[in-house]
């Protein structure tokens, strides 16, 4: 039992159950610091937040506390790749190394975009030794990828790109617009939307982002080819501890698949615009066919290294019997290692986001499968 922790924030009405569930957290569930949003539409029904920000100084989550997201982060990268579809400067069907002539080398002359954005470029890992403080270095990790061949375990093809898909993805970004992943998602995404999330925090936002921890160890050992599968998690051990991650150094670098920082409140806003067909407020970020594009099953396989269901579109995560994004077959969106939950259901309209500091081993953790399911019976949908 934990306990009893500061809640505060608001529901509307019909709304109690949820917040109920997020009281529970604290006090059943061993809850640190978090916070949950979720949007119907242009309505914002939840904004909870509670908990410590910070153990060491005891300071409070606050409403304008912000948190990393790790690979939450590829669901607003998942949103600039889509915009640069919508603009005809990639084509899902075209080779990668059409737009990044270094990356038709070593056998990956044949790669797509598709393959990419569906975590089947067969690049998972960087081979050459990394150190945490290299891989804030995005065009030298692109630049080892695209000297890098490509690595398929016999029969299988998925395999969960957990730091590569974001370089890889800015490197396309960088050749066909000049913009940066970060830079392009602040233009065209955020900025439109008013929301604050960020793939780069600017520094004078450092002393807003609450503080990691690490409850339990989070990654398991590869069941196939246990050398290699290693380096995906491993070149450089970065998910053995929090250190690194609450530094400004990775705070304010651009890390496309992991390190995007933002609200609970901000990442619900987005996915609630993204499940009303790319637009909410008089503000459009995607039009509908991009959204639908978006959502499209490109990929869908257990895991070649590490046998977990995955299921991708376009860099969105979608539903799989695991069932993380909710009750629903038409969830999409995208996990965080640790525990958070971001996405939408499009048949209802709505956004939601779950944010925490206390890092739990997402295979078991139920923190945000209970809050969406309660979510859902508060809607009277489930």
């Amino acid at each position: 039992m934990g306990a009893a922790a500061k809640v505060e924030g608001d529901v509307e009405q019909g709304y109690g159950p949820v917040a109920d569930e997020f009281r529970a957290a604290f006090e059943r569930h061993g809850e640190l610091g978090a916070a949950f949003a979720a949007y119907v539409g242009p309505r914002k029904v939840v904004d909870l937040w509670g908990g410590v920000a910070d153990r060491g100084s005891g300071e409070l989550w606050k409403e304008n506390t912000l948190q990393l997201v790790f690979s939450g982060t590829k669901g607003l990268t998942a949103g600039c790749m889509l915009s640069l579809l919508e603009a005809g400067l990639l084509e899902l069907d075209r080779p990668v190394g059409s737009y990044w002539p270094e990356f038709a080398s070593a056998g990956k002359d044949e790669i797509t975009v598709r393959d990419v954005v569906s975590h089947q470029a067969g690049l998972p890992a960087i081979t050459t030794p990394l150190t945490s403080a290299g891989v804030v270095d995005g065009v030298r990790m692109a630049g080892l990828l695209a000297a890098q061949a490509p690595r398929w375990p016999e029969g299988r093809r998925l395999a969960y790109h957990a730091l590569t898909y974001g370089w890889l993805c800015d490197a396309l970004a960088r050749r066909v617009c000049g913009e940066s992943i970060g830079e392009l998602f602040s233009r065209r995404i955020a900025k439109p939307l008013e929301i604050e999330a960020w793939i780069g925090l600017p520094p004078e936002h450092e002393g807003r982002v609450s503080v990691l921890e690490l409850d339990e160890p989070l990654v398991a050992e590869p069941l196939r080819d246990p050398e290699y599968g290693r380096l995906i998690y491993g070149n450089p051990p970065l998910l053995e501890d929090t250190r690194w991650w609450n530094t400004p150094a990775c705070h304010v670098a651009e890390m496309p698949a992991a390190n995007g920082i933002a609200s609970a409140r901000a990442l619900a806003k987005y996915y609630s615009c993204l499940a009303n067909r790319g637009a909410l407020d008089g503000v459009r970020i995607l039009s509908p066919d991009s959204v639908v594009l978006g959502r499209r099953e490109l990929s869908r396989d257990d895991d070649a290294y590490f046998g977990e269901p995955m299921a991708f579109g376009v860099g969105f995560e979608l539903q799989t019997e695991l069932k993380v994004l909710g009750p629903f077959d038409d969830a999409f969106g995208h996990c965080g290692a640790g525990g958070s939950t971001h996405g939408g259901w499009p048949d209802t309209g709505v956004g939601f986001s779950y944010c925490m500091n206390l890092m739990r081993d997402n295979t078991t953790d139920e923190r945000g499968r209970r809050l969406l399911t309660t979510l859902a019976r508060s809607m009277s949908i489930l």
